[in-house]
């Protein structure tokens, strides 16, 4: 399924093909504070509808993952990384997409430990 999806003022907006039923809820230092649930598709699943300089981007730690957010409201749609598998991958914080009932979802907790 097509989903859109953006921050809080619309300034960075997205399309997201998947199925999602479940969300990862990261305890990490940045998701615990920023309290997003988090789903993963291959890259190419993920198109930006704004422009690219529209887009903010933080690292930490072992910056790996670029967690994308919008300078202007705050709110981080989503970020890009490797998978496991050598794969590019965009998570995608599900509670910016409208259209997804985030009572509806199975949400499991992680807590970094698993690489």
């Amino acid at each position: 399924m097509l989903y859109e999806g953006s921050c809080h003022c619309g300034n960075v907006a997205f399309e997201v093909e998947g199925e999602f039923t479940e969300a990862l809820d990261c305890n990490c230092s940045l998701c615990r504070r920023r309290g997003g649930l988090l789903a993963f598709v291959p890259r190419e699943k993920l198109v930006l509808k704004t422009p690219e300089d529209n887009v903010s981007t933080y690292t930490f730690n072992r910056h790996v993952i670029r967690h994308h957010f919008c300078a202007n409201c705050g709110i981080a749609p989503f970020g890009e990384a490797v998978g496991p598998n050598g794969a590019a991958m965009a998570s995608i914080n599900l509670r910016c997409i409208p259209a997804v009932d985030i009572g509806a979802l199975t949400v499991k907790a992680y807590d970094g430990a698993a690489r």
